[in-house]
């Protein structure tokens, strides 16, 4: 490897060494942060390098590159599945994936935006950092770019019967499905058709994943020459974090590619927009496929177009100016928008887009009305004009400081890795050629903010300037259109029946031959030790599992644990859950949505959302429900009230937690409605982007009491009860006695057992029990007649189709096993990763064309489930879900296999969190009986596992005549689902 220049008498911030390859530029400590920013710069090629230095082993690469499309053909995007389809170094045809299976990764991905493409892993051993970074850099700067990957990621031309060019043509492929769904959704459409007419000029007029209109426009030939003037070095920018020296990084950046290079004379950018000198109003449809009535499904939003991201202080200003207006009901623009009868809740693009190199502000309301759309504008500008003319309560402005303060502080990592959110939060200022390092580092500007704010003017002028006198403001009203889907897919059919009417024999045996090279491409086994791995051998002993002590406040049980948390105090109550049922416990999930959104001791709800943003980083209650270590059929439940304050608010967030707990104003009736619409708004359109998750609910739900509770409380039947609760409300008396419930679960859950959770830093553990007694030594008694939560255990077989809005398919099967206490729990959650890697992978995405589709073994409810995701096809996944069972049982398998999956289930067990995340983890594992020995235990066995065990568990659980079945699809497949025996239900 080329080697770093020591500078051992280097000042304090200057790194101690430098690559010879990379002149260093500064650094910046950020003590909010505890790190220490670097910039470099690869003296060649000019790719610019920053890296976040701390000491947290979790290390984090990305290398991103600045793509700017001028089209709708999804070329940014189709690249960048193309280019995880093998390189010149590991010319296998799916590294991508076959790394995932060989790696103990805590997170591996790529990302398509509108104005740039990333490439981010994360692993805590350094080995497995080196070998992702490896087949990382090779993937991107040395890709094949093979047109059958082409074909099968991007899009091709195939037969309905691939070998009969007399079958009907079809356009086919993973993005051209992908972005099928995608643009299913309402909200997607809405956003897209939003952004062609806020940028008239510049990249974000298109869709950046792709119309799946136009997708069929792109040639391979201007996918390679994409490739070539936008996969360069000196077009990249590449971002590190974590404790492995940036020197050590840059040895391995520079070696493994950089050295290949010279700087290529190119400047990719986006221009500033063309500003409009008066406001806009289109009106334009989407497709709405339901069987109910269009009647008040059009969405009206006006979005304005603002300032450069780069310019840090212009976007704290427009972070400002959102939080002010919008940031809880409180707001004088979201309260508006909820309050009003001009549609049923505020729009989820409501808020401030600040990705792209110019930011946007959007507002607006869902469920309304094409003739709402001039009120709905009026109504938005007399809010602004009054804000512009009366300012804001200078408490209310703090409030939002203190919301920008706290989230800079916070340590999270629960999703995405920490060091990975820390990196994505200043990519795009990079890639706009902008200064990350200030982007990271909010404390200077939010002190001139603070000092700003003293002027009573100054949100007044912001509101003026920025909004009310800005003329690039776009109004777009949607319409639901219910014969849109089918004009389009006759358009689609029109189209292809063209294309096939003029292709000659020739031309129809390449598409043929197309197919045939395809489909051995895709059976083709590489050599999986082209590529580099950790074996079990790299598998640390054991996991780390946060360690609490039982402590008592107010007489009660409370588990403390110490944890890094930056200065944060993350309190919870948990209450056990007494036996509800009927329609009492069908109003579980809405009483704990509302109930932090109401008034409180004597407060209305306007006054409460104030003080929890004044003091708190948000209270909010849940509800949790899980089965028992050797019994599904036995739960437990619990109430849970959290909240989350900087330490020097923990007292106020104490007696606000209090305060929600004690006297929470259930006769708030319309607020209460207001919140019901809002949540059946979520709820609804969460359907295109979990289908699977909504689809295995589903097909569990039969098999056990736990999943059984899931899909009815949160999912598709959850989803159908809340759309009729919500149309019952429309009569006043049904919300009062929707109110009444809650006050009835209400008094059930304040009258339980109870305990608490704190999580701190070690030495704020004192202060804060102190700070909860003075508290909590007022509440209520628990009553001695308590009744614990318990259902009806459940046995039966599911087949469902549920029709909803989309034009592709969720499909999934499940099978009854056994508990995580159970020694078969371990081989089933094994197994699923196996019938992944060697057999669902191949045949449901690649050859069936799915977005995705796999297995997994839910050990909470004892159901292992198939699935697949935004699928064009139906019956033939749910047959390949049962040809999987028999390639496992048939077969000869490599241990290889074997080990991949075990790896794969060890590395999402090892997988850290947040500080307050792994307290949280550690907390209610052994709420449930899954004790730190337990865990422990299942993870051993984890390791243990044999391809026999495998086999073995398969041909007793996978039977498929014991299978359940669940799908979500279109309402064009009614009549296929009734004909292969699912009973057809409509969202």
């Amino acid at each position: 490897m080329s080697s770093a220049v020591a500078n051992p008498s280097a000042p304090a911030g200057v790194p101690s060494e430098v690559h010879e390859a990379f002149e260093w530029l500064r650094s910046e400590r950020i003590e909010s942060l505890n790190l220490i920013v670097e910039e470099y710069r690869h003296r060649v090629t000019g790719a610019a390098h920053y890296h976040l230095a701390t000491d947290n082993p979790e290390n984090v690469f990305l290398v991103g590159l600045r793509t700017v499309p001028e089209d709708s053909t999804g070329v940014a995007h189709v690249l960048e599945h193309t280019v995880l389809c093998g390189s010149e170094h590991y010319p296998v045809r799916d590294p991508f994936f076959m790394m995932i299976r060989r790696s103990l990764n805590t997170f591996m991905n790529a990302f398509t935006s509108s104005d740039w493409t990333a490439y981010p892993f994360a692993s805590q051993n350094r080995k497995d950092f080196n070998n992702l970074m490896d087949v990382y850099l090779d993937a991107v700067f040395f890709a094949r770019l093979h047109e059958l990957d082409f074909a099968q990621e991007g899009h091709r031309l195939e037969f309905a019967e691939a070998d009969n060019p007399e079958s009907e043509l079809l356009f086919k492929g993973v993005v051209f499905n992908e972005m099928k769904g995608a643009m299913s959704s309402a909200v997607n459409t809405l956003w897209q058709t939003l952004t062609r007419y806020l940028f008239p000029t510049t990249t974000y007029h298109y869709n950046s994943g792709g119309d799946p209109e136009h997708i069929p426009d792109l040639s391979y030939a201007a996918l390679k020459e994409f490739y070539r003037t936008h996969y360069h070095p000196s077009n990249a920018v590449f971002m590190t974090y974590g404790d492995i020296p940036a020197a050590q990084h840059q040895a391995r950046m520079h070696d493994k590619a950089l050295q290949h290079f010279d700087r290529l004379d190119v400047d990719i950018s986006v221009p500033d927009e063309k500003r409009y000198h008066a406001p806009v109003r289109i009106e334009e449809s989407y497709a709405f496929d339901e069987k109910t009535e269009a009647v008040n499904k059009t969405h009206v939003v006006m979005g304005w177009l603002l300032g450069n991201t780069t310019n840090l202080k212009e976007q704290l200003e427009a972070y400002l100016l959102e939080g002010v207006l919008l940031d809880d009901s409180a707001s004088p623009l979201r309260h508006a928008l909820e309050t009003s009868e001009l549609g049923s809740a505020p729009s989820p693009l409501c808020g401030l887009e600040a990705s792209n190199r110019e930011m946007s502000f959007v507002c607006g309301l869902e469920g309304s009305s094409a003739e709402n759309a001039d009120a709905l504008e009026t109504l938005v500008l007399g809010v602004l004009q009054e804000v512009a003319d009366r300012g804001i309560p200078k408490e209310r402005v703090e409030a939002v400081l203190h919301q920008l303060e706290l989230s800079q502080r916070e340590i999270s990592g629960d999703g995405y890795p920490y060091g990975l959110q820390l990196i994505l939060s200043g990519l795009s200022c990079a890639i706009h050629r902008g200064d990350p390092m200030a982007l990271l580092n909010l404390d200077p500007v939010l002190e001139e903010l603070r000092s700003s704010i003293q002027d009573p003017d100054y949100i007044r002028t912001l509101v003026r300037e920025r909004l009310l006198e800005n003329l690039h403001r776009v109004r777009l009203t949607m319409v639901p259109d219910k014969k849109l889907s089918e004009r389009r897919k006759l358009a689609e059919k029109s189209r292809l029946a063209k294309l096939k009417a003029a292709l000659d024999e020739q031309e129809k045996q390449t598409i043929a031959q197309q197919a045939e090279a395809l489909l051995e491409r895709q059976k083709q086994l590489d050599d999986p030790d082209i590529l580099p791995k950790v074996g079990l051998e790299d598998v640390p002993a054991e996991m780390h599992i946060a360690a609490g002590d039982t402590v008592s406040i107010s007489g009660r049980p409370a588990s403390f644990y110490a944890q890094g948390t930056n200065g944060l105090i993350y309190q919870q109550l948990v209450v056990d859950l007494a036996h509800v049922e009927g329609e009492l416990l069908d109003t579980l999930p809405y009483y704990t949505h509302n109930l932090a959104q109401l008034g409180c001791a004597g407060r209305d709800y306007l006054e409460t959302q104030a003080l929890q943003s004044s003091v708190s980083g948000g209270v909010h209650a849940s509800s949790t429900l899980r089965s028992a270590v050797d019994d599904v059929q036995t739960l437990r439940g619990h109430f849970v009230l959290s909240g989350k304050a900087l330490v020097r608010n923990h007292a106020a967030l104490s007696q606000l937690m209090f305060e929600t707990f004690e006297s929470p104003r259930f006769d708030e009736l319309g607020r209460i409605r207001e919140l019901l619409a809002q949540q059946r708004a979520q709820r609804e359109q969460s359907v295109t982007g979990n289908g699977h998750g909504l689809a295995m609910l589903a097909a569990s739900s039969g098999l056990a009491a736990g999943a059984a509770l899931a899909h009815r409380l949160r999912g598709l039947a959850g989803i159908q009860y809340l759309k009729r609760l919500d149309d019952s409300l429309a009569d006043k008396a049904r919300v009062g006695e929707l109110a009444e419930r809650f006050a009835q679960l209400h008094d059930l859950v304040r009258s339980a057992p109870r305990q608490f959770l704190l999580i701190a830093e070690a030495e704020r553990q004192a202060q804060a029990r102190q700070e909860m007694e003075q508290v909590w030594s007022q509440a209520g008694q628990v009553t001695e007649a308590f009744s614990r939560f318990s259902p009806v255990p459940v046995h039966g077989q599911v087949r469902d189709a549920w029709v909803t809005n989309t034009e592709v398919n969720f499909c999934a099967k499940a099978y009854a096993t056994v508990p995580v206490e159970h020694p078969d729990a371990a081989p089933l959650a094994v197994l699923a990763g196996f019938l992944r890697n060697g057999y669902l992978h191949r045949a449901v995405r690649e050859q069936g064309g799915a977005y995705g589709g796999g297995a997994s073994h839910d050990s909470d409810n004892a159901v292992f489930r198939f699935y697949s995701y935004r699928d064009p096809r139906l019956q033939d996944t749910l047959d390949d879900f049962d040809r999987a069972i028999a390639w496992l049982l048939e077969e000869k398998h490599d241990w290889r296999l074997v080990e991949e999956a075990i790896l794969g289930v060890v590395a999402s067990l090892d997988k850290p969190g947040s500080p307050a995340g792994e307290a949280k983890d550690a907390f209610y594992n052994s709420l449930y009986g899954r004790t730190p020995e337990q865990r422990q235990r299942t993870r051993k066995r984890v390791l243990g596992v044999t391809l026999e065990d495998l086999q073995r568990v398969g041909a007793s659980y996978l039977r498929p005549e014991r299978a359940s079945i669940a799908v979500i699809t279109s309402p064009a497949a009614e009549a296929a689902c009734a004909d292969i025996g699912l009973e057809v239900k409509h969202l």
